[in-house]
């Protein structure tokens, strides 16, 4: 199992300064990771995943910049490579894109939403294009809903073979995609932390994922809380399959302050 922090990017966090510093006492504690959720819209206000993650890669050198997840069909797919790419090539090759069809709440109020359907076929035509171009690919496309006459949007690869792709969501369209991919991120607790998912729930999606034909570094992330010298139930999703657990960081869980006492506190190994 590795160890990341998710943050939720509402309340305190929905400015980029305090994100900053819990990248930074999460860097020092010894987690891996820091992922974000994107969305567009919140009341009180919500922060920019791309701004907030360049923050994050400047002021840190190890963790691994995790986008948890990006609405794939809400991005020109030539906008989401360039973002994807310099957020890569500024944090060294510690980018992770964390992709998805997005959801209705997020996406409606500002008229972005579609049928799954459409967003889904949105989804695997861009994805294929966005890592085309951070792999420095010089691109010739017409497809259903993308055109690419000739297009480059990056120089050079930053990470090889390309920039990790994990797919989020629970359907079993979303296993399939994810299975063409890198790895899965599933949210198992809601926004009080109550966990939606147990680890046995987790155990046969894996299944179902192995079934598709992924291999042995596949990766499976899961979110949750713990306190601090205590492992809570990270064991028992170690077991069913997950390789990352990801500390979710959030308003309702406490104040800033509690939040950083609980990063410093390392990881729940």
């Amino acid at each position: 199992m590795r160890y990341g922090i998710e943050v939720v990017p509402f309340g305190p966090y929905a400015e980029p300064g305090p994100v900053v510093e819990l990248a930074r006492a999460a860097e020092a504690a010894g987690w891996e990771a820091l992922a974000i959720w994107d969305h567009c819209h919140f009341w009180g206000g919500v922060a920019d995943p791309w701004v907030t993650l360049a923050a994050v890669a400047c002021a840190t050198e190890r963790l691994r910049l995790v986008t948890d997840v990006v609405p794939v069909p809400r991005y020109r797919p030539h906008l989401l490579a360039r973002s994807v790419h310099a957020l890569d090539a500024l944090s060294g090759g510690r980018v992770v894109l964390g992709a998805g069809l997005g959801v209705a709440e997020d996406l409606g109020p500002v008229g972005d939403h579609r049928d799954d359907r459409t967003r889904a076929a949105m989804t695997d035509e861009a994805l294929d294009l966005v890592v085309r171009w951070c792999a420095g690919e010089t691109v010739e496309h017409r497809g259903e809903h993308y055109v690419a006459e000739g297009v480059q949007v990056a120089s050079r690869a930053v990470q090889a073979p390309r920039v990790p792709v994990w797919i989020g969501g629970w359907s079993r369209p979303a296993l399939r995609r994810a299975a063409r991919w890198d790895g899965w991120t599933a949210a198992v607790i809601d926004e009080t932390a109550a966990v939606r998912c147990p680890p046995e729930g987790i155990a046969g999606s894996v299944q179902r994922l192995r079934e598709l034909g992924v291999g042995p570094d596949f990766d499976v992330a899961v979110n949750g809380t713990t306190a601090p010298g205590e492992r809570g139930l990270v064991p028992e999703y170690a077991e069913a399959g997950a390789t990352w657990w990801l500390e979710s960081v959030f308003g309702l869980r406490g104040s800033h302050e509690e939040m950083l006492e609980r990063v410093a506190a390392g990881p729940p190994r």
